[in-house]
């Protein structure tokens, strides 16, 4: 919409990246307006973050990108040691944990970064969105109404947009961020550069195949990594230097003699450099996450060090909470507090995960193998809001699950046999009152949470058990799960437990 040269959109996203395109769908399948600026002429063209934890797995099968995801990518491989030319063995960077019934994604899938913001990006096409590539946010005013946003497109031209709300999702060197006044507080996880790199080698002849993650640790200068990216016929290079005084250089045929110096190839091993970029790892976080109509997500939030790959993760995760909130907000009336949460429950959260990949970074420059180990730590399944505003629990014995907990997936049948899963049954932008164990379902304000949720409108109900039940647990799964009842868990859109009760103790409506 447009009046006056001025448009007119619920919600505008700055930053066309994982975070930004994984919250423009999620508000896009819910009816919710939103107009995405990107400052680039089109997505990200590097692997940067490559890997996709399993919780993120878990967001995009929600959002109906799952299935592409998992056939561009596929497994991490084991690890080859090299000592020059010589090759000294595998070992197992991470921890390999077979599946089980609730958590059926069990271990990172890797994927360029590009190829996710792809996906992503033809995704929200799909459902009627795009990008406005060439197109920067170059400064902000807001009130008790809206943010009024200025943008510059790439001929030079000018044009505002009006927004109900306006989401930072452009990067560590946010704009909106430093036009917001809000600090970044952290530190250098490493005082030395490194760099990265997408590049095609022709190098089978001199051991380097495909089936492993190529590693020289030794090499003179700093320690050099070659990756195969699933998917492709790229080989992602990270080169790290022991000298902090360094000053890489990212030219093509920089990179190329940066391989040849440090590994068992020539630099006319490497047919072609697509993308490459210098760095210090460094771990931050935003003061705020909030200031009155704008959110901060993703990299604009916070920065982590690439080692156990969390930034992308919890990046798409940040979006994947505030889409929902939004969408409540803006389209089933939702007490407008509830927008307060998102910092309440991601800041705490963020600041964890940026513990985690700050220890297996310095512990992988400094040798220890156990600590650069990557456990199940990293999968981001056991992140939990149970600290938060928006968990009640009103047993007096919480069960396996509880409230602020992530809902586990469990196979199960429908009436007539057919086999399903629970995350089938919470696939979509709703509410699902799970109900145990034959428990009646109760007419109740989700444990003084109705007002805020504003759940009634998109509300599904799942029974388990009892005379006609939605769902059959034969194999008991769902009891394993969630606890036999009678109880009855009310299941955010963004997959955790709000709000859990005994069948028997159900707080009526007020």
């Amino acid at each position: 919409m447009e009046f006056n040269n001025v448009k007119y959109t619920d919600v505008l996203i700055a930053g066309a990246g994982p975070a930004g395109l994984t919250l423009a769908v999620d508000l896009a399948r819910r009816g919710v307006r939103a107009r995405v600026v990107e400052r680039g002429e089109g997505l990200f063209p590097g692997s940067r973050g490559k890997g996709l934890q399993p919780r993120t797995q878990e967001v995009f099968d929600d959002l109906g990108v799952g299935e592409a995801m998992r056939a561009a990518g596929g497994p991490y491989p084991s690890m080859m040691r090299w000592e020059d030319e010589r090759r000294l063995g595998t070992f197992e960077m991470m921890e390999r944990i077979e599946p089980t019934p609730d958590r059926p994604y069990h271990e990172a899938l890797m994927l360029p970064q590009w190829r996710t913001a792809e996906i992503l990006h033809a995704r929200l096409e799909e459902l009627g969105g795009g990008v406005a590539f060439g197109t920067a946010l170059t400064g902000l005013e807001q009130d008790g109404d809206g943010v009024t946003a200025h943008l510059t497109y790439a001929g030079g031209s000018a044009g505002t947009v009006r927004a109900a709300y306006l989401v930072a999702a452009d990067g560590g060197r946010s704009t909106v961020r430093k036009a917001l006044g809000i600090g970044m507080t952290g530190e250098a996880v490493d005082p030395a550069p490194s760099v990265v790199a997408d590049v095609v080698i022709d190098g089978a002849e001199r051991g380097l195949d495909r089936d492993h993650w190529h590693v020289w640790w030794h090499a003179k200068g700093g320690g050099i990594a070659l990756c195969p990216l699933a998917g492709t016929d790229h080989f992602q290079v990270t080169a790290q230097y022991d000298d902090p005084d360094a000053v890489p250089d990212a030219s093509p045929e920089a990179v190329r003699q940066l391989i040849a110096d440090r590994t068992a190839l020539a630099a006319s091993d490497v047919r072609e450099v697509r993308w490459a970029s210098v760095f210090t790892p460094r771990a931050a976080m935003a003061d705020r996450f909030r200031a009155g109509r704008v959110f901060l997500v993703g990299d604009a939030a916070h920065i982590h060090s690439p080692a156990g790959a969390q930034g992308l993760n919890t990046s798409v995760q940040d979006a994947y909470n505030l889409g929902w909130k939004l969408g409540q907000v803006l389209r089933h009336g939702a007490d407008p507090a509830l927008l307060d949460s998102y910092e309440a429950e991601r800041l705490p959260v963020a600041a964890g995960v940026l513990g985690i990949s700050t220890r297996i970074h310095r512990a992988h420059r400094a040798g220890e193998a156990k600590g650069a180990r990557r456990a199940k730590e990293v999968h981001q399944l056991e992140l939990s809001y149970r600290d938060g505003p928006l968990a009640v629990d009103d047993r007096d014995q919480p069960g396996p699950v509880g409230a602020g907990d992530r809902a586990p997936d469990a196979p199960c049948a429908l009436p007539d046999g057919t086999r399903v899963r629970l995350f089938d049954m919470l696939r979509g932008p709703h509410f699902t009152l799970l109900v145990l164990g034959g428990a009646t379902p109760p007419a109740t304000d989700f444990g003084g949470l109705a007002a805020t949720l504003a759940a009634a409108e998109c509300l599904r109900t799942i029974r388990i058990g009892g005379p006609n039940p939605d769902l059959l647990d034969a194999d008991g799964h769902l009891a394993a799960a969630y606890g036999p009842g009678p109880a009855a868990l009310l299941i955010r859109p963004d997959g955790y437990v709000c709000w859990a009760t005994e069948g028997a103790r159900v707080r009526p409506t007020r």
